[in-house]
């Protein structure tokens, strides 16, 4: 999903007040576990309603869906390494500049972080990691896109963050003279799938632009076995579609 009252993720640069609560959750103290945990979100805030009643929640289980034809313009540019460990996830906010096209419209990448085990499922299992990257638009809309890593080499993108990523809660870091590029993180082949979905974390709102990359990236054990040795699990159950369409876009 910083994505509090302007993405937490979970989203900076100025954000709706539902991106920015993805992370803080707007002062209410929500965890992926026991009584403050996904089936019990709606019932620690009032503004997570939609937590439990939304009927366009994410993440889903993604399966074949309509084909179409949609390209993602993407103009990303590199980025000091501003990474944080929010007691949630692993989250790197983004310097301002870059972007992406989607459907005609600008959304700026405001930042991206991670899940383990993925959020979303591709035909029932999951995949080690998701990456997600959070984006927003002048006009406040969010279009996020998602990345699966499988085990395998080692990751050079990922190894730059997982270096500085650390146990210590709450301290955002920015080494001197390292930089990061958000491209490296996308695969060559860009087909994804399309859908309208939520924030995965409170307060879950919707109306999100959901891209979800078909191709996954790899990581090696050691760096998966990282991400699971500071968050055991930060991943919200798949939700139900309600009839909504999936597109599978190339």
């Amino acid at each position: 999903m910083k994505l509090l009252n302007v993405f937490a993720l979970i989203l900076t640069v100025a954000v709706t007040p539902a991106a920015m609560a993805s992370e803080k959750g707007h002062g209410s103290h929500w965890t992926y576990e026991g009584s403050a945990g996904p089936e019990h979100w709606s019932d620690l805030d009032p503004k997570f309603s939609a937590c439990a009643q939304g009927k366009s929640q994410s993440p889903i289980n993604l399966v074949a869906g309509k084909s179409g034809s949609r390209k993602i313009e993407v103009d990303y540019k590199p980025s000091a390494l501003n990474v944080v460990n929010n007691g949630h996830t692993i989250k790197v906010s983004y310097d301002k500049g870059s972007s992406v096209v989607m459907d005609g419209n600008k959304f700026n990448l405001l930042q991206f972080h991670f899940h383990t085990p993925s959020e979303h499922t591709a035909k029932g299992a999951p995949y080690p990691i998701e990456l997600h990257m959070v984006h927003q638009s002048d006009d406040g809309q969010l279009g996020v896109i998602g990345v699966f890593f499988k085990e395998g080499a080692k990751n050079k993108a990922l190894s730059t963050v997982w270096k500085r990523a650390n146990d210590h809660i709450g301290m955002e870091h920015t080494p001197e003279g390292v930089s990061i590029n958000a491209a490296d993180f996308l695969p060559a082949d860009r087909t994804h799938h399309n859908y309208s979905g939520s924030l995965t974390t409170p307060p879950c709102s919707e109306n999100v632009n959901w891209n979800v990359m078909v191709t996954p990236l790899e990581a090696s054990s050691s760096q998966i076995k990282k991400l699971q040795r500071l968050f055991k699990a930060n991943a919200r159950p798949v939700q139900k579609l309600h009839g909504r369409s999936l597109s599978i876009m190339k």
